[in-house]
């Protein structure tokens, strides 16, 4: 069984996750270029600013091999990318944290400053939206296929009553010959 295999796929919902891993996939790839084109070294622990971020070797292929794999994210899309989406951006914020913890000291390998810890927080938070986007909210309308999947009583009763509308086989209520009557019946 997959990681996935279990959830509903909803191509609808499948373009939001594809087009996310894409934009920020792009973002990273490019970051990650111009970085290798500054030519710093691998484990510079000061880097070299590269779009107001700071930048060495080893974030910059760290980048674009992140990057890549939101691409693929993007190309098979449905669910895969949107888990892709979600694991990243904790993994973004993590990031945050711990680069936050070795900010100006020995063991900053990857060259991080305030911005970067900055962008890797917002960068995180902005992926995790792309691949909750339709999957996390408590008012989900009673089409999506993750409120049919943890309504499943609710959504049958749903289905079944649509169907029977369709079919025209739900039943009518006989009128009354006679005056009606506008007292409540109790």
């Amino acid at each position: 069984m997959k990681l996935d295999d279990h959830l509903p796929v909803d191509h609808r919902l499948s373009q939001v996750y594809r087009i996310g891993a894409g934009l920020m996939g792009l973002v990273l790839v490019a970051f990650g270029i111009l970085g290798l084109l500054n030519h710093v070294g691998f484990f510079s622990l000061h880097g070299q600013r590269v779009a107001g971020l700071s930048s060495n070797g080893a974030l910059s292929v760290l980048s674009i091999v992140i990057g890549a794999l939101l691409f693929v994210g993007m190309v098979i899309g449905r669910n895969f990318a949107s888990t892709l989406n979600m694991v990243l951006g904790v993994l973004f914020v993590l990031s945050g944290f711990v680069n936050l913890a070795v900010l100006d000291t020995k063991v900053n390998f990857l060259a991080f400053r305030m911005p970067n810890v900055l962008f890797s927080f917002v960068f995180g938070l902005v992926l995790m939206t792309f691949g909750m986007y339709g999957r996390v909210h408590s008012h989900l309308p009673h089409d999506n296929p993750y409120w049919r999947l943890r309504n499943p009583e609710r959504a049958a009763r749903e289905e079944a009553a649509r169907e029977a509308a369709v079919s025209g086989r739900q039943q009518v209520r006989p009128r009354s010959s006679g005056p009606t009557s506008l007292r409540p019946q109790q």
